[in-house]
């Protein structure tokens, strides 16, 4: 006789689990135990909700199951940056950094299996776009990072971003959920304006971010302010155009009051020039925005290079003599797979 399947647990909603546990004889505030057990707790197994009858989680576990990411490979930069290849219930693989810095600990998650969208300069564009990661797999990434944050530096996860591997408003439903248990009370407890969730660039999909009031940051993976060139570096750009992109987000910031940022990998040769420095001006004056230039990691046989650091500094202060607030984004883990794709693609 054939097995049935299990449910996955963290994808029942709370109404599910409460009718589950009445059926089984059990009081309905357990339904509330075993919510926060989930995601407060962060339980990888039934079998570790002990303030539960065995008999309950044995009746749980014959019908649910959780369906953990777990750590698959771990690489220690010299300058603390940890880069983590996480293993799917399924078989696949997808990404997550700690970003250890002076000031902050930032987790980088991944939102999807791979992607779709092709970035010239990105090893994410390599992989097939397998599948979307439930919210709970998202989730699992953060748990994963906050704990490797307390164990190795003894200091708590500070903020995050959905910058990994994958297109986060491809996943829209799924993200936004994963926010908020992430930012729920009867979650992990963080404030939503420690998040950023960045985009390639989908209008119509930044323009429902606004109209939903999200409470967390937005950046726009920008890296040229003229059609064409975007266009070349991101196939995306054909069919959301700086006109769309600066309109949804301009729709952002009256919706939110939350200033976007828009990010620049400079690339060398290609979209660092002064020319493009006086592109970029003019596309921030349509957006209040603020800007992070970031130094590119090369990937395995790619076409790009970093720019130069003297070049950079040269493209910022061009942006900064006119009054934009920028930030430079040294590249990090450079004596490890640091560029979003690369360790995933290695296992």
């Amino acid at each position: 006789m054939e097995a049935v399947a299990k449910r996955d647990l963290r994808a029942a909603s709370p109404d599910e689990i409460k009718a589950f546990l009445v059926e089984v004889g059990e009081k309905p505030f357990r339904a509330k135990q075993v919510q926060e057990w989930l995601w407060k707790k962060a339980a990888t197994s039934i079998d570790e909700m002990t303030n539960i009858s065995r008999s309950t989680r044995e009746r749980l576990a014959e019908a649910y199951e959780i369906r953990p990411v777990a750590t698959h490979q771990k690489q220690v930069s010299e300058d603390g940056t940890v880069k983590f290849s996480f293993r799917t219930y399924d078989g696949h693989f997808v990404e997550g950094v700690l970003i250890p810095t002076d000031t902050r600990m930032t987790a980088c998650i991944s939102s999807q299996v791979g992607c779709s969208l092709t970035c010239a300069f990105c090893a994410t564009g390599r992989l097939k776009m397998l599948r979307n990661l439930g919210a709970d797999e998202i989730f699992d990434q953060v748990v994963i990072i906050a704990r490797e944050a307390q164990e190795r530096y003894g200091i708590a996860l500070s903020n995050i971003v959905y910058m990994g591997m994958g297109e986060p408003l491809l996943n829209y439903r799924n993200v936004l959920d994963s926010v908020a248990y992430i930012t729920s009370p009867h979650g992990l407890g963080m404030s939503p304006q420690r998040i950023t969730v960045s985009t390639a660039g989908i209008a119509k999909m930044i323009r429902k971010l606004a109209d939903d009031k999200v409470k967390f940051n937005l950046a726009l993976s920008l890296h040229a302010a003229d059609d064409e060139k975007r266009s070349r570096i991101m196939p995306i750009n054909d069919t959301n155009s700086l006109d769309a992109l600066a309109g949804a987000l301009q729709h952002f910031y009256n919706e939110t009051g939350t200033r976007p940022t828009l990010e620049y990998v400079a690339l060398r040769g290609v979209n660092d020039t002064q020319a493009d420095a006086d592109k970029l001006y003019a596309f921030w004056k349509r957006v209040p925005s603020k800007i992070n230039v970031i130094e590119y990691n090369p990937i395995e046989g790619g076409e790009f290079e970093k720019s130069q650091s003297e070049v950079i500094d040269a493209f910022c202060k061009r942006l900064s003599d006119r009054g934009v607030i920028v930030n430079v984004r040294r590249s990090r883990g450079k004596d490890i797979d640091a560029a979003c794709g690369q360790l995933a693609n290695r296992s």
